[in-house]
């Protein structure tokens, strides 16, 4: 089956491409859209985000497609970025774009003790239908700790701030396949696939 991955964030649209091709789906991405249109992100949820998304895309371009809202929640923070953690810098007038988000993210730390550095990353899916009916939606998380300084090249977002206790590094430490066992993304991905699999929706039609 042909899958729109329907998001601009190319760190995304590579780990979904690293875990969804091997399951036997032709993966395609907004690249191949130049002119589609965003739709505004209105919902207050990952899960009323995510299903806007898919909607959007599916009725819009005609396919099937799968949308991802994902984001950090902090619990210092009262649960923020949130649905917000792609923005959250140019929200508060602090910058654009990754380096920004994480900069202003901890300055809002800086006093905060390691033991109350508590988080989890966040992801729902959904995927629509060609009709723009949504068909599964699937939610999943990792937990961990905000760090006081980066640590990592890889992965994006808050990656490099984002320790995972069991493992004694971050997110942004971590191999592509390490990265996928463990990660809200990955987790999500899979009970979205087990779905699928029982649907009998994708390679198996």
């Amino acid at each position: 089956m042909r899958l729109l991955i329907a998001s601009g964030n190319r760190g995304k649209v590579r780990e979904f491409q690293e875990m969804l091709e091997p399951l036997g789906f032709a993966c395609a991405d907004l690249s191949a859209h130049p002119g589609a249109v965003a739709p505004e992100e209105t919902g207050h949820t990952f899960r009323a985000n995510a299903m806007l998304k898919a909607v959007h895309y599916s009725t819009t371009l005609g396919t099937w497609a799968l949308a991802d809202d994902s984001g950090l929640s902090v619990d210092v923070l009262d649960g923020k970025p949130g649905v917000h953690s792609a923005r959250w810098a140019e929200l508060n007038a602090a910058g654009k774009g990754d380096a920004d988000n994480n900069a202003l993210l901890l300055r809002q730390l800086q006093l905060v003790p390691d033991d109350r550095r508590t988080a989890r990353f966040v992801c729902v899916l959904a995927l629509a239908d060609p009709q723009g009916r949504v068909v599964l939606t699937a939610q999943d998380q990792v937990d961990g700790m905000l760090l006081h300084a980066p640590r990592g090249e890889g992965g994006f977002g808050y990656d490099p701030l984002f320790l995972v206790p069991s493992l004694g590094r971050t997110t942004a430490e971590l191999p592509a396949g390490e990265k996928h066992a463990i990660s809200h993304r990955g987790k999500a991905l899979r009970r979205l696939a087990g779905m699928l699999d029982e649907l009998r929706i994708g390679k198996s039609k």
